[in-house]
């Protein structure tokens, strides 16, 4: 008899996974709202991996640019892959390209759509207005996600009625290097939601991680702090720039010091992340501003964009 109940034990969960395998979405059709450099990354590694991609933005301008940036990374990346068979290289970008098609009208296109990933201005009422409008004309089984670095998955959701079929898809810059995926749950995203986006994480290429609904994720919620941290230091007149830069080089081993990390992601980036912070929890200490750095964003010294920030770029 226990055998009997063992084997039908055995037999209900294998139907159960079986049975929530079949549930998942299986992505194939993609669309990415923003040409950006973020937004253009995104669709050229969803391309490369078999995936039918639209590329969403305001502007034939803006979008003719972002097809040129992604024909030119992904040249460089056949170069790479394909160096001893430049035809074979040729023929990976051209199949690429072709995979990846443009649109100024985001409702037009989401109606046949598996997944939505949002790569625009990190702004909640721009963001909010978007999901709200392409929650009206996509199908019922697409999900949504965000690129976002800083605002809070469930805020953005919040605007739809797809709660259950939203969560968070947080790449790093730049996209086709990076290896690692944020796949962020809010309390209402469906287990099937998210597995689908950590399949899809997966079949990208990509290393998916886990995390709820949390400033800054995991990544931003450990390296902001410790950048401004650095920031405070110099503030104290603790430690230059420079030395706190070889500091963390040369005995963390790390690749860059803060202050070249600060710019090189953006002076103006990591304000934004921290003010946002500031909004959530005014009393915590790792979420007050920094008086040196507000005066170098007030000045448009914004990092190696602007050709100065902490230091000067010729």
């Amino acid at each position: 008899m226990a055998f009997v109940t063992r084997q039908f034990v055995r037999s209900v969960s294998s139907s159960s996974a079986a049975s929530a395998a079949a549930k998942k979405i299986i992505v194939k059709h993609v669309t990415v709202i923003g040409g950006g450099l973020m937004g253009a990354g995104i669709a050229q590694v969803a391309a490369a991996t078999g995936h039918t991609v639209v590329l969403v933005d305001q502007t034939e301008d803006i979008l003719a640019k972002s097809r040129q940036g992604i024909e030119d990374s992904l040249r460089k990346v056949a170069k790479k892959k394909f160096a001893e068979n430049p035809k074979a290289g040729d023929e990976f970008v051209e199949k690429t390209l072709s995979s990846i098609s443009t649109s100024t009208d985001a409702a037009a296109v989401v109606h046949s759509t598996d997944l939505v990933v949002e790569a625009i201005v990190e702004n909640l009422a721009v963001k909010n207005e978007l999901f709200k409008r392409l929650d009206k004309f996509a199908a019922e089984h697409t999900i949504f996600a965000s690129n976002t670095s800083s605002l809070q998955i469930t805020s953005i959701a919040n605007a739809t009625t797809r709660q259950d079929r939203f969560a968070g898809l947080h790449f790093f810059n730049p996209v086709p290097l990076m290896k690692l995926v944020e796949v962020i749950k809010t309390p209402m995203t469906s287990q099937k939601t998210f597995e689908s986006l950590v399949d899809f994480s997966k079949a990208l290429g990509k290393h998916p991680v886990s995390c709820k609904d949390t400033p800054g994720f995991i990544v931003n919620r450990l390296l902001v702090p410790y950048l401004m941290e650095a920031v405070r230091l110099h503030e104290r007149g603790d430690a230059s720039k420079e030395d706190i830069d070889t500091a963390m080089k040369l005995g963390a081993g790390y690749p860059m010091g803060p202050f070249e990390l600060l710019d090189y992601v953006g002076l103006d980036t990591t304000k934004f992340i921290m003010d946002g912070w500031h909004e959530l929890d005014v009393k915590d200490p790792m979420f007050q501003p920094s008086p040196a750095l507000n005066k170098l964003v007030a000045e448009k010294k914004l990092g190696r964009k602007t050709g100065e920030g902490f230091y000067k770029y010729k």
